[in-house]
């Protein structure tokens, strides 16, 4: 009996050594829908920066996924980065051929990024070429196909004031009427949207 003793202590001792080295049990890790629903909370109470660093954790947990993308377009589009705008909503259509969201965002950041490159070109007198002109004739074409005419009509001049003279009318002579004074010829404004651009 008391030669057991020190053989049931050994079993204890290797028990609970055994116990202590047991790997616990991993947590699983949130699903999609969790961090998605932290992300969208994040953009009202962290901002757009960590709410785009939460939405690109989404895009990881689950890269068939297009819904991040989507936001991260949409975030990226009202910051005026329309670079990485384009991007994200190439990622989503990569996963949506026939999503609008991306679409949209893909044409009004173009046509915006587009405008801010021919104001710059303009700017800096580098629209003189006749191959920029036909490139920005192209676009103006482009345009109106998917807005309307009315999307690069010339603004409608506004009326000037009618000034009263402040020099003394003379009176006409008894007998004879008064000769109206002649009328200037208003000339119609130009409805060419590149005047301004120069070109060959």
């Amino acid at each position: 009996m008391v030669a057991a003793r020190p053989l049931l202590g050994a079993l204890l001792v290797t028990a609970m050594v055994g116990c202590a080295s047991t790997p616990k049990a991993k947590a699983p890790p949130p699903s999609f829908d969790a961090v998605m629903s932290q992300a969208e909370a994040q953009v009202a109470t962290a901002g757009a920066d960590a709410a785009i660093t939460a939405f690109e954790d989404a895009a990881k947990v689950d890269p068939t996924r297009k819904e991040p993308w989507v936001r991260i377009a949409q975030l990226q589009f009202d910051r005026n980065n329309y670079a990485r705008a384009i991007v994200a909503a190439e990622e989503v259509l990569q996963r949506d051929p026939d999503d609008l969201v991306a679409d949209g965002v893909i044409t009004v950041a173009g046509f915006r990024i587009a405008n801010q490159s021919l104001q710059r070109l303009q700017g800096r007198g580098a629209l003189a070429s006749d191959t920029a002109r036909k490139e920005a004739e192209t676009l103006a074409a482009t345009l109106r196909a998917t807005m309307g005419d009315s999307i690069l009509a010339p603004e409608k001049p506004k009326r000037a004031p009618v000034r009263r003279s402040s020099t003394p009318r003379t009176p006409a002579a008894p007998g004879t009427q008064a000769q109206p004074a002649p009328k200037q010829e208003s000339k119609p404004a130009s409805s060419d949207p590149f005047k301004n651009l120069g070109g060959n």
